[in-house]
């Protein structure tokens, strides 16, 4: 007789979830950071946005990366 613990799928799908929604808030964020940063620093360029938002999506995709990671262990 084992002793594990019930696998609970729901949990794993609210996990993913939460990890979408913060990678969208997260790029949302740097985007609009970019976005003021041109307003504010730059030439009527959108450098800072397109750079702020690779930044988000990087860092965004690194996390989930670290989260599926603890998910699967």
């Amino acid at each position: 007789m084992s002793n594990k613990k019930p696998k609970r799928p729901l949990k794993k799908y609210a996990i993913l979830i939460g990890a979408g929604l913060q990678m969208g808030i997260t790029i949302y964020l740097f985007a609009y950071l970019g976005k003021w940063l041109d307003a504010n620093y730059n030439n009527d360029e959108r450098l800072y946005v397109i750079i702020c938002t690779l930044f988000g999506v990087a860092g965004s995709m690194w996390v989930l990366v670290r989260q599926l990671k603890n998910l699967h262990d």
